[in-house]
């Protein structure tokens, strides 16, 4: 399921200091720096990869193939293939997905949902010997 394509390319970056208020949409890959106040989708022509990093929030909803996160969201994350919640993740929202891995330290307010499909859905605790 994760090892059969390559990962996009991060092609866009919303820096730390910059503000986007409304839905955003994007293709391939995306990194986001600073905040965002609407809904974040991946377009479903391609594969996709969000990151949210450490300085990061975001209040809205989230959907993309593979999620990483280590900053703050405020409302459901949508992980169409895996989602990684870094030690530094904190999600106030029901959490969809078809893998999860979640290191220690990571917070999680609202309901863990895996997606239905033919195979049992992965779980992953990340170990602090890596």
């Amino acid at each position: 399921m994760f090892g059969k394509n390559a990962q996009p390319p991060i092609k866009s970056l919303i820096a730390q200091g910059s503000r986007i208020d409304g839905n955003l949409q994007f293709t391939e890959g995306l990194r986001i720096d600073g905040e965002v106040v609407g809904d974040i989708r991946a377009s479903d022509d391609q594969s996709s990869i969000l990151v949210i990093s450490e300085a990061a929030v975001v209040q809205g909803q989230i959907q993309a193939d593979h999620v990483i996160i280590n900053g703050t969201v405020r409302g459901p994350v949508h992980a169409k293939d895996l989602l990684e919640l870094q030690p530094n993740a904190r999600i106030e929202g029901d959490v969809y997905y078809r893998a999860l891995e979640m290191h220690k330290g990571a917070i999680i307010s609202g309901q863990l949902r895996p997606l239905e499909g033919d195979e049992k859905p992965l779980l992953k605790l990340a170990s602090n010997n890596l």
